[in-house]
């Protein structure tokens, strides 16, 4: 068998020169830009970032320039905001774009899984990423290798940074310093030395938010109120929840004190941050900056959050929240059975007294204990 087998060479055919008619066409090129920061010396290196792509590229003859993505101020370790990075990849998918260009592996990405991930992603699609730093092209052999080296050190790097921020952090804080996004926080803003001062008009709609709720009206009631005198709220909206008005009379900074580290960020990754419910240190800062509501004001509120807080349960069993429809609601209690007096339709689930039944039953014992106050009938609060 072997001594019949035979082998034939063919030739590798040589590639004759197009003519200009059928010239190569050029090769579609996009650069990638990052800034982490906001600074000013970040915002410089941003702009020439920019200028040198648009140069170097327009400098190629076989080149064309399919675009300029940059993303400014913005972190590298995940891509969920860095939208022209998305757009970019958009592009790329979409066969827009043959090859991309970036400063660093630490500008494209500073996660390793995401950084193999889109890389991976391009070269399924034969499109080639160049970092210039490194002299890497991720289309060679070695390209992977080398790639995901520098990935898993430009990922070590952001964790070592993130690490200085919180000792940064810490520091602030043990010396009383407070750090409040005034862009939020109605009542406040700050001055040219970074320190909180009042704003009149919005410290007056602080004091109306606490002088209704300690008069008896509750969250929603506050905050339709103030949609009708068509008050914006601190993000600047005449939409209001009962959730902001919960977040004011909670605030330990409308009495002049600040609370430091009330979250934290759990992975440096991701910027997940989540609530501190004492894993990691707290500090109080008393008196660290003008207060708008009194302190005996403040504990009074806090008190009443706690009392429309707790459910009453009669003997019965029923659980009744706190209601603030009427004057006399939540203030006086059956001494007989227990339950809260509440006002109640003539028609209550299509009954009524002469016909009879539980309904009818609850009025009479309603009637008798108003007319024997002593006896039957207890004072929750007035």
């Amino acid at each position: 068998m072997d001594a019949n087998r035979s082998v034939t060479l063919i030739p590798a055919r040589k590639l004759s020169r197009k003519t200009k008619d059928e010239e190569k066409p050029k090769l579609r090129v996009a650069a990638y830009c990052r800034v982490s920061t906001d600074s000013d010396e970040q915002a410089a290196s941003y702009e020439a970032q920019i200028d040198h792509y648009t140069t170097y590229i327009n400098g190629h003859p076989d080149w064309e320039l399919a675009g300029i993505f940059a993303d400014d101020g913005i972190s590298g370790t995940n891509t969920k905001k860095r939208e022209e990075f998305n757009r970019m990849i958009d592009e790329c998918m979409a066969d827009s774009i043959d090859m991309v260009i970036t400063k660093s592996i630490s500008r494209f990405a500073r996660n390793t899984l995401d950084c193999l991930k889109y890389i991976r992603q391009l070269k399924e699609k034969s499109i080639p990423v160049f970092f210039e730093k490194e002299n890497i092209n991720t289309m060679d052999s070695k390209g992977e290798v080398l790639l995901t080296i520098m990935a898993s050190l430009a990922q070590q790097e952001s964790q070592s940074l993130s690490q200085n921020v919180k000792m940064g952090l810490q520091y602030r804080y043990q010396q009383g310093e407070i750090q409040v996004d005034c862009k939020w926080f109605l009542g406040y803003t700050k001055n040219e030395d970074k320190h909180l001062v009042i704003v009149p008009e919005e410290a007056e709609v602080v004091k109306r938010i606490y002088r209704e709720y300690l008069e008896g009206a509750s969250m929603l009631k506050i905050a339709r109120g103030l949609e009708v005198d068509v008050i914006k709220n601190g993000a600047g909206k005449a939409k209001w929840h009962t959730s902001n008005i919960n977040s004011i009379l909670r605030n330990e900074k409308y009495i002049g004190d600040a609370l430091l580290q009330k979250t934290y960020t759990v992975d440096f990754l991701s910027k997940k941050r989540v609530k501190n419910n004492g894993l990691m240190p707290q500090y109080y800062v008393e008196n660290s900056h003008e207060a708008i509501i009194p302190g005996e004001i403040f504990m009074q509120v806090q008190e009443e959050l706690v009392r429309r807080r707790c459910v009453h349960l009669s003997q019965n069993g029923k659980k009744r929240s706190f209601s603030s429809n009427h004057c006399f609601s939540n203030m006086v209690i059956c001494g007989e059975c227990g339950e809260v007096f509440r006002r109640i339709h003539w028609n209550n689930r299509g009954k009524s007294p002469s016909s009879g039944g539980a309904s009818a039953d609850w009025r009479i014992r309603v009637f008798s204990a108003m007319l024997e106050p002593c006896r039957r009938v207890r004072f929750k609060r007035l």
